[in-house]
């Protein structure tokens, strides 16, 4: 929160639930901290029914009228419209996504929200990470605070430090009710699966390797990439025009990282 500034004074969050662990956890942390930060900060729960399948209606709303939680559920058919468009054996996954981002951005203005916050981790950061660079041509991930290219909002990861082994953990001790997801998450053969099962087998042969890669995200040196927009290699120093952010990871360790 600090290292990024996410939550300001009178901020309105709007905490995107999706009923898996992650978002669950996101939204208990976050109404922790609104109870014991030194300013003042409204949060609203938004879960978007995307009329997949077997989708418990009643699972979420039940939860959050027990926590006391103001929410809203969306209803938008996207299920039909990514099922209609995207070919047999082909990934959902992107139009997915970009489906669901245009919606959120819309409730965000409509609920009057000044921040969006999703429930993305480090493992998500470094699965992205890796993405990116095997099958996208670039080093890129997904940043803790984003502003988007509408410029109007503004999404925060307040989970960007955490492991998933210990999302699972909390998880498990909660007792979530959890709701799977059946539209990206049950497909066979995803390449973000295929990264996070790299990830295991890393860890589980070297199990610093995982922290260091993880400190390696806040940790670039221009000067010895072949960005021309990051460096100008003939005067030998950083391009002005491109501002670099603060560290996202200071000193060497991975923060609150347990081995």
């Amino acid at each position: 929160m600090t290292d990024f500034n996410l939550i300001e004074a009178n901020d309105r969050i709007m905490v995107c639930l999706s009923g898996g662990k992650d978002s669950y956890a996101m939204l208990d942390l976050l109404l922790h901290l609104q109870r014991v930060a030194p300013i003042d900060f409204s949060l609203v729960a938004v879960n978007l029914d995307q009329k997949q399948p077997g989708f418990p209606q009643h699972v979420l709303p039940d939860y959050l009228d027990a926590l006391g939680v103001e929410y809203r559920i969306v209803e938008e058919d996207t299920y039909s419209v990514v099922m209609d468009k995207v070919p047999e054996g082909k990934t959902t996954c992107g139009l997915c996504s970009r489906l669901r981002r245009g919606i959120l951005y819309r409730v965000a203005d409509e609920l009057g929200a000044t921040k969006i916050a999703l429930g993305h981790h480090a493992d998500d950061l470094l699965e992205t990470l890796l993405l990116n660079m095997f099958h996208g041509g670039s080093i890129k991930t997904m940043p803790p605070k984003l502003h988007a290219d509408n410029g109007n909002n503004v999404v925060i990861r307040p989970l960007a430090y955490c492991r998933e082994t210990d999302l699972q953990a909390f998880s498990d001790i909660k007792g979530y009710p959890i709701i799977p997801c059946n539209l990206c998450g049950s497909q066979p053969n995803l390449q973000r699966q295929a990264m996070k099962q790299l990830l295991t087998t890393w860890e589980a042969e070297d199990p610093s390797r995982i922290a260091s890669m993880l400190t390696s995200l806040g940790n670039v040196t221009p000067s010895h990439m072949l960005d021309k927009n990051l460096y100008d290699f003939d005067s030998n120093q950083r391009v002005s025009s491109t501002p670099l952010s603060t560290p996202l990871f200071a000193g060497n360790e991975f923060p609150l990282l347990r081995m």
